[in-house]
């Protein structure tokens, strides 16, 4: 009794041990598959077409820069515009750092 319970306990073992490697092989196989057709995708989405106007004042170095990133994030994707801003932003910023950093005047004892 004891025996058969052995025996059948290993030939449940054996038959899960080759199953998980098939799935482990599937998924290596799925893997490399999906690797090859994202590095064709990759070179097939060479940019192309008209670079976008840029304005007087913006190094040509940030723009490609710019570029790169956005192409290597999300794809070939068209910048339609590129200026310098205001600085009001950044003046309010620090205005509101400077509030929140204040140091609260307590009276010494």
């Amino acid at each position: 009794m004891t025996g058969q319970a052995i025996i059948t306990s290993l030939q449940i073992y054996g038959v899960s041990i080759v199953i998980a490697m098939l799935v482990a092989v599937l998924i290596k196989v799925m893997v490399a598959v999906t690797g090859r057709l994202e590095r064709a995708a990759a070179a097939d989405a060479v940019p192309q077409g008209e670079v976008c106007p840029v304005f007087l004042g913006i190094p040509d170095e940030d723009v490609a820069a710019l570029s790169a990133a956005i192409f290597a994030a999300i794809g070939p994707h068209h910048i339609l515009h590129i200026s310098g801003t205001g600085r009001a932003w950044a003046s309010q910023g620090r205005a509101a750092q400077h509030t929140s950093h204040a140091a609260n005047p307590r009276p010494h004892h």
